[in-house]
């Protein structure tokens, strides 16, 4: 047996679907495994997993995740994770919880920085100091200032998912996995829960450490163009040190129902909004671990949920019972499949349940539309094969799928080689067959293991769970004698004191970190031809696509007036969700499927720099293979001059289903809310945003609903007007994304598709501010708050420098984290400039506090003035603005990001002097920033999302005008 490294190869397959060379190998001395992909990729990969399967519900696993990035043998700063990234060109950095094992991916596209990226990540996780403090600081812990004071929890964690549970779906979400698998470890929520989370103990912490976080335990990956015999070089220097262990972390199936059940649950609701109740109807499936059954269940899914188009979504739909139909395929070591509808009344819970299933029964017995299942399988192969993860590095995206099996046991190899899979599913489902039919009926209708769970809002929810937490603390307050609550009062004193000492230039100067040296001086350029096309502008970028035609067409939306802005989120999905006036929206969706890779609208907004005019586009992007074009064209002519805005009833969907995301967003996406309203009260640019995103716009989405029925002519002559006002060659962008060989067959008939547009003068309307209270309070129920303040430093006489990026990185990765999250307990916290607009804006997210937060905010500037800066930390600072700068994009992205570019001002000139300024940052720039701080403490205003009573209690403090959302 020959050993590399110390790693004995069991098997090797090039994977050409992926272009991929895939060698699985096992650790002789540790029985550790490693799957080790060969790309040509630059964008290099590793992620290192443990099974970690919970007994209970304290966030041990979650916990744990957060506290091995608290220091290590090697690494003994407070923070070896922050440090890191500050000083990184990473492409990814995180670390993930899951139900069942903990993930700890990392990116880079810059080879010595990958390793130092492995080597922190190794030593956190193998070797973790483990303290207490960080116990304490991450999950959980009692606060107490002075011995006469309320004693509270604290806790990042448990903050985190205090917000969490705030979220309907996320209650729906567990609670279904809960009651599907109760028998399993899946049963419990490894993230923990508030209730739970001050069960755990220190020693709970560190023995499951002991117990899960070792190699024999261990599934590695290494994905990119790095070479592959060093990756088992430095993986064996960490796992020799190990001797194989014998470690039960399987994780067992859930026996199987004899009859199915049903169960209610309660999530807490607002009264602003009339909440009602949501039903999902579950099921547990067989073959999970088989990548070609799930391949086939997730392409049932599909077929039945996912498509706008898909018959049992349709059908909750179109029952008008409930407000949103909600649906997926699951995987894990059993497959699950969930449909049901959000928004119900309580009454209709078992119409609801009922019509899922007469619905299933009725596509196994009178077949599924041809049209749906060919969609399907051109949607899940074009999406395979283009291997698109957006910002996501594709290596992480390719581990995390050899990971559904490799986790429980199958081979990694097989998760990732699709295409012998897909061939035999295609062939299985080919035209005749009935093999999706079969699916649903042996693997739903005939399942006896089903649970149906109905979520019923309490409006006193929140409220009873502050109540009963405080009663809680109350109680083991009184059991204390004095002897404990002064420990406690040291103990809050010593943490303080400890996140307050910096760390020793000893300990900052052992984190790996590139130096300026490292540092491209140049920034990253997009090929770009910028041309007219007929009256529009077009843009072509010569980029290799592996073949696919990426197309964007951008429609100026500054000839709309301001009032019309809110319905253009709806007016792009109706245009590709409505139909035509010659095919109804759902042999209109199949076609979409059927013959290109996609047709999506989203809108753009941004300043433009040197302006106080916004730019504002509302996009169709669009891919497809060079034998689809044709089809692609003809889709966008329907899409444009035959959309069939009459279908009232369709139209109504969509704004129901619109409203109830929203309305599920509110309290997990809180911070997102927050700096949208802060950013509509400064120009163009934020004002029309929130108007198609932000809390006006939910208010909007929300009086349509009613509008729909009771002032219908009038909504359909706004989306007429809007339609006649958009579609005009002048003011279009016309952007493509394709390499030559394929354009100069694509040109001609885009050239002709482009002329048969409208062209008439183009007229820019005008746009307002908007303007609200300078304290603004939006209430939503939840026990936590996205707190946010923001000021335009340019109305305050400040000028743009590329510095203000890297003093922005210090303070988020400094003050702010040591303050507001590791002091304060918030998750979130994180401050940004907007060069454009020169907007300077702080938000949290998910804190427990409110005014202590606004104070830590105001005193970043006195931070400023007196930190001592040390020439390793600008460093850092700098070399993680360049990351941000240089982030890496796959084609697509990258021509349309150019694009964008253009479009804002943004000129290569003006990117490589800001590229400059960065590179040259000072901590005299640091020095003198601290006065727009000060400036922006008066002038800026406040908005805070969350719960009523942290608000009403602010009140005490500041004039806050409290809004009402939830």
């Amino acid at each position: 047996m020959t050993l590399i490294h110390g790693f004995q190869l069991i098997r090797e397959q090039f994977v050409s679907e992926l272009n991929t060379n895939a060698m699985l190998y096992r650790h002789e001395k540790t029985g550790a495994e490693l799957l080790s992909l060969q790309s040509d990729d630059e964008n290099k990969a590793f992620n290192i997993t443990f099974r970690t399967p919970p007994s209970d519900s304290t966030g041990v696993a979650h916990i744990l995740e957060h506290s091995v990035l608290c220091g290590s043998r090697k690494y003994r700063s407070k923070e070896p994770f922050i440090e890191l990234v500050k000083g990184s060109m990473k492409t990814f950095v995180n670390a993930m919880t899951g139900g069942d094992a903990t993930y700890y991916p990392v990116a880079s596209t810059n080879l010595q920085d990958f390793y130092n990226l492995v080597d922190v990540y190794l030593d956190a996780v193998l070797y973790p100091l483990l303290t207490e403090h960080a116990f304490h600081q991450e999950g959980w812990r009692y606060e107490l200032e002075k011995a006469e004071d309320e004693l509270i929890f604290k806790g990042i964690v448990f903050n985190e998912m205090k917000g969490y549970y705030a979220s309907p779906d996320l209650h729906l979400h567990d609670r279904s996995q809960q009651s599907l698998m109760p028998d399993t470890i899946f049963a419990h929520d490894s993230g923990g829960t508030p209730s739970n989370i001050p069960d755990l103990t220190y020693e709970g912490l560190t023995g499951f450490h002991e117990k899960y976080y070792h190699p024999s335990n261990a599934r590695i990956i290494f994905y990119g163009d790095d070479s592959p015999v060093e990756r088992l070089r430095i993986m064996d220097d960490w796992l020799s040190k190990f001797d194989r262990r014998a470690i039960d972390s399987h994780i067992a199936p859930q026996p199987r129902f004899k009859e199915p059940k049903s169960f209610q649950f309660p999530y807490p609701a607002g009264e602003e909004s009339s909440p009602k109740c949501h039903l999902v109807v579950n099921w547990l499936l067989e073959g999970g671990n088989d990548p070609e059954v799930m391949l086939a269940h997730d392409i049932l899914g599909y077929i039945l949920v996912s498509s706008v188009a898909s018959p049992l979504r349709k059908a909750l739909l179109d029952s008008r019972l409930g407000e949103q139909a909600t649906g997926s395929m699951g995987d894990g070591p059993q497959m699950h499949f969930y449909a049901g509808l959000k928004g119900i009344e309580r009454e209709s819970a078992p119409a609801v349940e009922a019509l899922v299933l007469s619905t299933l029964e009725k596509l196994a017995t009178d077949g599924i539309d041809r049209e749906m299942i060919e969609a399907a399988l051109n949607t899940i192969e074009f999406s395979l094969r283009e291997n698109n993860t957006g910002s996501f590095p594709r290596g992480l995206s390719i581990g995390f799928r050899a990971l559904q099996f490799w986790l429980y046991d199958g081979d990694p190899i097989d998760g990732i080689a699709f295409e012998g899979q897909l061939e035999r599913v295609k062939a299985a489902a080919a035209p005749g067959s009935r093999f999706f039919e079969n699916l649903i009926r042996d693997g739903l209708l005939n399942n006896q293991h089903r649970v149906t769970i109905l979520l019923v809002p309490d409006a006193d929810m929140s409220e009873r769970e502050n109540r009963e937490e405080r009663e809680r603390l109350d109680r083991e307050r009184a059991a204390m004698s004095p002897d404990k609550i002064a420990s406690i009062v040291a103990e809050t004193h010593k943490l303080r004191e400890l996140q307050e000492t910096p760390d020793t230039p000893e300990s900052l100067a052992s984190i790996p970190t590139l130096t300026l040296a490292d540092l491209d001086k140049e920034c990253k350029t997009t090929p770009s031809d910028v041309s007219d096309i007929a009256d529009a502008k077009l843009h072509y970028h010569n980029l290799f696509t592996n073949g696919i035609v990426y197309l964007d067409l951008g429609f100026d939306l500054h000839a709309l007036p301001y009032d019309l802005l809110p319905y253009i989120p709806l007016f792009g999905s109706a245009l590709t969700q409505l139909g035509t006036k010659d095919q109804d929206y759902v042999r209109f969706i199949q076609r979409i499927g059927t013959k290109t890779g996609g047709v999506g609208a989203s809108p753009f907004t941004s300043a433009v720099y040197g302006s106080d005019k916004a730019v504002g586009r509302l996009f169709l992007r669009t891919k497809a293979l060079p034998s689809q074009t044709g089809d692609l064209l003809q889709i966008l002519r329907d899409i444009l001059f035959n959309v069939n805005f009459d279908n009232q009833d369709r139209l109504r969907q969509m704004v129901l289903e619109r409203k109830a995301s929203i309305e599920s967003a509110l309290a997990g996406s809180a911070a997102g809310f927050v700096s949208s309203r802060l950013a509509s009260r400064f120009g163009e640019a934020g004002s029309a945003s929130a108007q198609m995103g932000g809390v006006g716009y939910y208010f909007f989405i929300r009086e349509l609903a009613t509008r729909i029925d009771s002032d219908w002519d009038s909504v359909l002559a706004d989306l007429r007007r809007i339609l006649e006002t958009l579609v005009n060659q002048q003011g279009l962008v016309v952007n493509v994304t394709l390499d030559d060989k394929h354009w100069s067959a694509f040109e001609p008939q885009l050239a002709q598709f482009v002329a048969s547009l409208p062209s008439s003068p183009f007229t820019e309307a005008s746009w307002q501010r908007e303007v609200g209270p300078k304290f603004e309070g939006l209430t939503i129920p939840t026990q936590v708050n996205a707190v946010g303040k923001a000021a335009n430093i340019y109305d305050l006489g400040f000028t743009r420098h590329g510095s203000l990026s890297v003093i922005m990185k210090y303070l988020r990765t400094t003050w702010l984290w040591e303050q507001v999250r590791m002091r304060g307990g918030a998750y979130g916290a994180g401050c940004s400039f907007e060069p454009r607009s020169g907007v300077l804006s702080f938000t949290s997210s998910q804190d427990p506090n409110l005014i202590g937060t606004l104070n830590t905010y105001d005193q970043s500037a006195e931070f400023l003035r007196t930190v001592a800066l040390s020439d390793l930390e600008i460093t850092r600072s700098v070399i993680g603005v360049v990351s941000d700068l240089d982030f890496y994009e796959l084609p697509d992205s990258r021509g349309f990001s150019s694009m964008v570019r253009s479009l804002i001002g943004e000129t290569d000139e003006r990117r490589q002097q800001v590229r400059d300024e960065v590179l040259s940052t000072t901590e005299a720039n640091f020095r003198d920033f601290a006065a727009a701080i000060d400036a922006a403490k008066e002038a800026a205003y406040v908005v805070v999302m969350g719960s009523s009573k942290a608000i009403d209690d602010a009140k005490q403090t500041l004039p806050f005008e409290v809004t009402p959302v939830q």
